[in-house]
């Protein structure tokens, strides 16, 4: 079967970032005979216009990076790059897309035009935000967006989603402490980075309780790096975290709050206090009036919850409505691990449901 073809084809050549040469190779040469028009509207990109002379366009998006992480899959189509890996089911988007492409090639009509982007980036910088920024959905005139993530624990071969917020906003959060090491046996002449620090990170998690438990929101940290010996005060401490929520306004309010924390603790300590953050994604935001429309033309499932992954589709969605979707892959690795594998099978219950939408769409 074709698509599984690609998809294993794929797999053994995982690229991470925007270094993408063998990816894009493949691609391009699977879709340069198919009746499309091709484009980069930014490096390592390709885009594949479909068009059938129609009013309307939609598109399709598929991420095409992998991770860096060494394969313990022990499958015969396993990486053929050493400390790279798609383990995060990139290569089934790609292959879903080859297949929606396919298909449509195929039609000799259709309800409306179609735009396959086909973007890199997704695990790092964020490729949509460049993509976006090219003007190719306002140069194709596209009015709505749909995406998928193949996603371990849903139910396989069943499509998920929901109205509103379905992946959180998020910023990577570092905050550079100097203070001035000494002795521990002169530490009146120190100033302790570590006990700053520690009260920094103190008052961030007690910011974050403080706020209602109906505000749905995430600020934790996951390392902190202080001092060099255990005789002499810290004079460097390093914190590294992850804000996320779904709301805007409660985003700007943990982030003002934590600036002033910052500016408490130099106050407190006498040391110099950098706090910096990431422009992360913004939330994926379903447009509520097309997941609506979407009912009526294909079968999925809502979510009650959304849930504190982030995705680089929600830069598409601000520009025009958009749904993410989920396609569940039942009881499977999780995503990110060196072992992560699924039914190869459910990659044409992707398929059907970006054609079926395609179909019905106009």
């Amino acid at each position: 079967m074709q698509i599984i073809h690609d998809r294993r084809a794929l797999h053994q050549i995982p690229e991470p970032d925007l270094r993408l040469p063998k990816t894009m190779a493949y691609l391009r040469s699977a879709l340069e005979g198919l009746n499309c028009v091709l484009s980069s509207p930014i490096p390592n990109s390709l885009c594949a216009w479909f068009d059938f002379g129609a009013e309307k366009t939609i598109a399709f998006r598929a991420d095409c990076d992998a991770l860096p992480i060494t394969e313990k899959t022990g499958l015969p189509f396993a990486s053929c790059h050493d400390g790279y890996m798609h383990a995060c089911g990139h290569d089934a988007h790609m292959a879903i897309a080859l297949e929606l492409a396919r298909r449509l090639s195929a039609k000799k009509s259709l309800g409306c035009n179609v735009l396959l982007i086909l973007q890199p980036a997704e695990e790092t910088i964020g490729g949509a935000k460049p993509l976006c920024d090219s003007g190719v959905l306002k140069e194709y005139g596209v009015e709505a967006i749909f995406g998928l993530h193949v996603w371990p624990g849903l139910e396989a071969g069943v499509l998920h989603t929901r109205k509103g917020a379905l992946m959180s906003r998020v910023s990577e959060l570092t905050a550079d402490i100097q203070g001035r090491s000494a002795h521990i046996g002169k530490s009146w002449e120190a100033i302790d980075a570590l006990a700053a620090g520690v009260e920094f990170y103190r008052r961030a998690r007690a910011l974050e309780a403080s706020l209602p438990p109906d505000v749905r929101r995430l600020l934790n940290f996951g390392k902190m790096e202080s001092g060099t010996v255990r005789n002499i005060i810290s004079g460097h401490t390093r914190l590294e975290g992850t804000l996320r929520t779904y709301e805007d306004s409660v985003f700007q309010h943990l982030h003002d709050n934590l600036l002033a924390i910052g500016e408490a603790v130099e106050k407190q300590f006498g040391c110099k206090v950098d706090i910096h953050f990431t422009e992360g994604y913004p939330a994926v935001t379903n447009d509520p009036d097309l997941v609506e429309k979407a009912h009526g033309m294909v079968s999925f499932r809502e979510l009650e919850e959304p849930t504190m992954i982030s995705e680089d589709f929600s830069w598409y969605q601000k520009q025009v409505p958009g749904i993410f979707f989920f396609l569940g892959l039942g009881d499977t690795p999780t995503l990110h691990a060196a072992n992560f594998n699924f039914d190869e099978n459910l990659l044409l219950t992707g398929a059907d449901f970006f054609e079926a939408l395609a179909e019905n769409y106009g």
